[in-house]
C-alpha cells in the first residue's frame, strides 16, 4: 500500500504543486489561503489529505517508517506538505490532539484540522528573554478566574497564526506549564507583526503575538493542568523527525536540479560533471542524502516500537539538518550564478534548509542535551 501511496503523492507534487511554485499568490510570508485551499481540494480529490493520520481522522494509519517515505515524496516541493496538510505546525498539533485532547476537543478542533479546512498554530516560543530552546524560561502566565483562565504574555516566531482557525497556547501555571486551546481570532490576542524570515513555504509566516487577558474556558485546557512541559515533548520529538522527512525530499530536489545541470552544462571543454570539483560535490550529496534517510528511518523504527526516542530525535535533528544544508549549499554552488537567482527552486530550498538548522532547536542545544545525557550515564555507571 505505501509504495502506491508514495507514487500517487509524487504525481500530485509533480502535476499540481510544482507548476504553482511561481504563483503570484506566494509571497514573502508564504502561500495565500486561497492557493492552499485549491491545493487541498485537489489533494482531497486524490485521497491525499493528511494521509499520516489514523483512519478515524480520515488518514491511512501509517506507521512512522511509512510516514517517512510519504513525507519525503511530499517534500520534493517546499509547498507539497502544505498542499497535503502534513506541514508544521498543523502536523505536530494533530499528533498532540490525537493523543491528549478530550473527545469534545477533538471534535471541535482536530476534526476540521484533519480535513484541511482550517489551519492551526502553536504558541510556545517567546521574545525578551522568554522561552525558546529553554522552555523553563516561559514567561507567559495563565491565572484561574472562576471557570476560566486569563492568559497574558508575548510570543514570537509563531508560525501560521495569521489566518489560523485555532491556537494551542503554552503558559506558565504556578511552577509548571499548561496548554490551552482557543479559537481564533479571540479578544485580547493581537498579532503585532509578521516577521520577515529566510523561509517562506508556510502560510501565515512567523509572527510576534501579544496576549492581554485572553480568556479561555477551563474545558479548553489541553490534557491536565501542569503537564504542559510533558506534552511539549509528546509533540516535539516526533515533529523533529517529520521535519527531517519533509526536508530530505527538498534536498533531493536541489540535488536533482544540480546534477541535471552538471550533466548538461559545458565548461573548459567538457561537461561540469566531468570536473572532479563538481562531480565530487554531487557524490558527497548522495552520501549525505542516504545517511539522512537511514538515520531518520532508524529513529522512526524506535518510535514504531514504542521506545523512548527523545535522545535519538535530537541526534537525527542535528545530523539531518546539517547534512541537508550541505546538500543545498553544494547544489547551489554547482549551479553557479544560476543558483543564486530565483530561476530555479534551489535558492528557495537553500533558504529553507538554513532556517531548519535553527527551528525545533538549533544544533548546539541538541548537542548540549546529548552531552548532558553522556555525563548522566557516566555518573550512573560509577554509582552502580
Amino acid at each position: 500500500m505505501i509504495s502506491e501511496l508514495v507514487a500517487r503523492t509524487a504525481h500530485f507534487i509533480e502535476d499540481v504543486v510544482i507548476p504553482c511554485e511561481r504563483d503570484e499568490r506566494i509571497g514573502s510570508h508564504g502561500p495565500s489561503d486561497a492557493l492552499v485551499h485549491e491545493w487541498r481540494s485537489e489533494a482531497r480529490n486524490r485521497g491525499l489529505i493528511a494521509p499520516h493520520l489514523p483512519s478515524r481522522w480520515g488518514g491511512q494509519g501509517l506507521c512512522h517508517a511509512e510516514t517517512a517515505q510519504l513525507f519525503r515524496a511530499a517534500g520534493y516541493s517546499p509547498f507539497g506538505p502544505v498542499a497535503m496538510n502534513i506541514a508544521a505546525p498543523d502536523e505536530g498539533n494533530m499528533h498532540l490532539l490525537d493523543r491528549v485532547a478530550t473527545e469534545q476537543q477533538q471534535a471541535r478542533f482536530l476534526h476540521p484540522l484533519a480535513t484541511g479546512t482550517i489551519r492551526s498554530t502553536f504558541l510556545m516560543t517567546e521574545p525578551d528573554g522568554g522561552a525558546g530552546s529553554d522552555p523553563s524560561l516561559l514567561r507567559t502566565e495563565a491565572r484561574r478566574v472562576g471557570d476560566d483562565w486569563l492568559i497574558s504574555g508575548r510570543k514570537w516566531l509563531i508560525t501560521g497564526i495569521e489566518g489560523a482557525g485555532f491556537a494551542i497556547i503554552m503558559a506558565r501555571t504556578g511552577e509548571s506549564a499548561t496548554m490551552f486551546l482557543t479559537d481564533l481570532p479571540v479578544p485580547g490576542l493581537e498579532i503585532e507583526r509578521v516577521l520577515d524570515t529566510l523561509d517562506y513555504a508556510l502560510p501565515g509566516g512567523h509572527a510576534i503575538v501579544r496576549l492581554e487577558n485572553v480568556r479561555v474556558p477551563h474545558d479548553q485546557v489541553l490534557g491536565e493542568v501542569g503537564k504542559g512541559f510533558r506534552y511539549a515533548q509528546v509533540r516535539l520529538a516526533p515533529a523533529r523527525l517529520t521535519h527531517c522527512m519533509r526536508w530530505t525530499g527538498g534536498a533531493q530536489r536541489a540535488h536533482d536540479i544540480a546534477a541535471t545541470y552538471a550533466c548538461e552544462r559545458m565548461a573548459f571543454g567538457k561537461r561540469l560533471i566531468e570536473h572532479e570539483g563538481v562531480g565530487f560535490m554531487l557524490a558527497d550529496n548522495l552520501i549525505d542524502l542516504r545517511q539522512a534517510e537511514l538515520i531518520t528511518d532508524w529513529c522512526a523504527a524506535l518510535l514504531d516500537r514504542g521506545e523512548d526516542a527523545a535522545a535519538a530525535s535530537s541526534m537525527v535533528k542535528v545530523a539531518v539538518s546539517e547534512a541537508l544544508y550541505r546538500v543545498a549549499d553544494r547544489s547551489l554552488q554547482v549551479l553557479g550564478g544560476l543558483g543564486v537567482t530565483a530561476d530555479t527552486i534551489v535558492q528557495h530550498l537553500f533558504r529553507e534548509l538554513r532556517a531548519f538548522r535553527v527551528y525545533d532547536g538549533p544544533s548546539e542545544v541538541h548537542r548540549w542535551s546529548l552531552a548532558k545525557r553522556i555525563e548522566r550515564d557516566h555518573r550512573q555507571r560509577l554509582e552502580a
